[in-house]
């Protein structure tokens, strides 16, 4: 074997580990395979030998990959579209589970939800969190990517974490009772029993929406508003197709044989507490929805 073969092998036995790590960071899944070749590239141009932690190596010079990905997005925003929601591209599994390509990627619970969080974080800050909180990579080799102190990186990563634990409340663990939840809201959408909506939704329950560029989605709090538009919404869609998006209960809804959203609901206490839905057709048209095929 030679040395390149060697290096390949090596670099292989962690793709799956970088490309988690480079997902939570981007909520891209085009992206992260993007950074974790780049990441490739940097390591057959570089001299490893003295390395001795190869993943963590690894793992710092893609989160510094994302951190340049996420400072030259921030860059090419405008303001105008600063108003619009973003959300991250979902995964989707079929209702009996996540397959094993999927499962690194949603390890460690990581719903939609939080990563609407992390997209709303500044990226060293994302990075500091994601790298640590999620990673267990150390403040002393965070703190070089981000330029800045062991001490400011720990500073960088507390500010995330108070803002995800306020933003992103843990869902539920149990599927099935999700299941019941969200059959339930499908169920009073379509009859148009308001009082039965509002009783399913948490008073505070927020609801984004991200219709792209050319249809601007946005954001509505409240349950009696979420309700309304759940009600409008429901006529729109031929059929609900149950999936699990990122790991927990969700909706692929269709029309005409084409997907028309893609609903990932957080449910705590019984009550559905966020609602990200993805209706791009841009995006939607790039989702592999062979999954959920009979």
């Amino acid at each position: 074997m030679d040395e390149n073969e060697f290096l390949a092998r090596r670099f292989e036995a962690h793709r799956t580990h970088l490309r988690a790590v480079a997902y939570r960071m981007l909520g891209s899944v085009s992206e992260a395979d993007d950074a974790v070749q780049e990441a490739w590239f940097k390591l057959h141009r570089s001299d490893t030998r003295e390395v001795e932690n190869l993943a963590g190596w690894l793992t710092t010079v893609v989160g510094r990959v994302c951190l340049d990905m996420l400072r030259s997005r921030a860059a090419r925003r405008e303001d105008p579209l600063e108003e619009r929601v973003r959300l991250p591209d979902p995964i989707i599994s079929g209702v009996d589970g996540v397959d094993p390509e999927q499962e690194a990627l949603l390890a460690d619970s990581v719903g939609l939800a939080l990563l609407v969080v992390l997209e709303s974080l500044a990226p060293a800050e994302r990075l500091a969190f994601v790298l640590h909180d999620l990673f267990a990579v150390p403040f002393e080799e965070i703190a070089p990517v981000v330029g800045r102190t062991p001490a400011a990186a720990r500073q960088l990563a507390s500010r995330a974490r108070r803002r995800v634990h306020g933003a992103a409340p843990a869902p539920d663990p149990d599927i099935s009772k999700q299941r019941e939840v969200v059959d339930a809201f499908l169920a009073a959408a379509r009859d148009g029993d308001f009082d039965a909506l509002v009783a399913l939704l948490d008073p505070d329950v927020v609801v984004r929406s991200d219709g792209g560029a050319l249809r601007p989605g946005g954001l509505v709090r409240g349950a009696a508003a979420v309700a309304g538009g759940a009600i409008f919404a429901a006529q729109f869609a031929e059929v609900s197709r149950p999936a699990l998006v990122n790991g927990a209960a969700g909706v692929v809804a269709t029309a005409e044989g084409r997907p028309l959203s893609v609903m990932a609901f957080t449910i705590t206490n019984g009550r559905i507490v966020s609602l990200a839905i993805l209706n791009d057709p841009e995006r939607l048209d790039r989702l592999d929805l062979t999954v959920l095929d009979d």
